[in-house]
């Protein structure tokens, strides 16, 4: 078997993987439940190359998840329900429908007219998909509803904000950042308490409740709150790599090292990111 650039080595590759006498061991008892966890975090791996700019990066990781696509389209082929074939005609088809601008004879020659059109579009698309999942027995809509087009698959704090821009559409919202700031102090306090009992239910549950108000105001001052924490996220990797450093030149571990000791590295980073961003007076 050779590496091609054609997408059929990659589905001839999986299946050998897949084969169920002479495949991996591994490939062969994964399924749909086992795997998605991959294919979540292939699609993050994707987006911090992207933010990284790495383009060598970027080709590997697109790889991957390209190989997500291809393991579950095999995995679904196994079971009689669809093959990786079908997963493309289904979206060449979607794609092709949605633009009948470019594609065919249309009207929408303006934004907004694509937009109008756009909008008619999905709402087909969803009564064709109610028929689907009619004839499949399932019932249950989890898209009905107001908040039914905010999707359930989203990260926790994307879904969030999501959520809250979907409510305020409709006025469900606050007037301005300051009482947030009250609901957060009113979330913190709910915390301790439930801290305080020991009752671990309530301590998760007042706990998303407090962050979904830092989401909240987050919106309101118009800060991302997703890139504002991997903005932490990033500045809290350096500094932590500073305390490493230090310790290391000083012959000495983390696991040695005293958590008073780490916080005075830690503070010591601080005053250097503020020097070095404040620059010479």
């Amino acid at each position: 078997m050779q590496p091609s650039k054609d997408i059929s080595r990659l589905i001839e590759i999986m299946a050998a993987l897949r084969h169920p006498e002479t495949g991996c061991p591994w490939d062969i008892v994964q399924s749909f439940e086992t795997i998605k966890p991959y294919t979540i975090e292939e699609a993050y791996e994707v987006s911090d190359a992207i933010e990284r700019g790495d383009m060598d990066d970027l080709c590997d990781e697109l790889g991957d998840l390209l190989l997500q696509v291809v393991f579950h389209a095999r995995m679904a082929e196994e079971a009689g329900e669809f093959s990786f074939g079908d997963v493309v005609n289904a979206i060449t088809a979607k794609m092709i429908r949605r633009h009948p601008h470019v594609f065919a004879r249309s009207a929408a020659d303006t934004p907004d007219a694509v937009k109008i059109q756009w909008d008619k579009i999905k709402q087909a698309e969803k009564r064709e998909r109610a028929e689907r999942r009619s004839r499949r027995g399932i019932t249950e809509d989890v898209n009905s509803g107001f908040l039914g087009s905010v999707q359930r698959s989203f990260p926790a704090l994307t879904e969030a904000l999501k959520l809250q821009e979907r409510a305020a559409k409709v006025g469900f919202d606050w007037s301005a950042p300051e009482p947030i700031l009250d609901k957060i102090e009113e979330e913190i306090g709910e915390l301790r308490v439930a801290l305080k009992e020991g009752d671990q239910a309530k301590v998760n549950d007042e706990l998303g409740d407090l962050i979904f108000a830092v989401v909240n105001i987050g919106r309101h001052v118009k800060a991302d709150p997703e890139q504002a924490l991997r903005g932490t996220n990033t500045k809290f990797r350096r500094r932590f790599s500073h305390i490493e450093h230090v310790l290391e030149a000083e012959g000495e571990t983390l696991e040695e090292a005293t958590l008073e000791r780490m916080e005075e590295i830690w503070q010591a980073a601080k005053a250097i990111e503020r020097a070095v961003t404040s620059g010479p007076e």
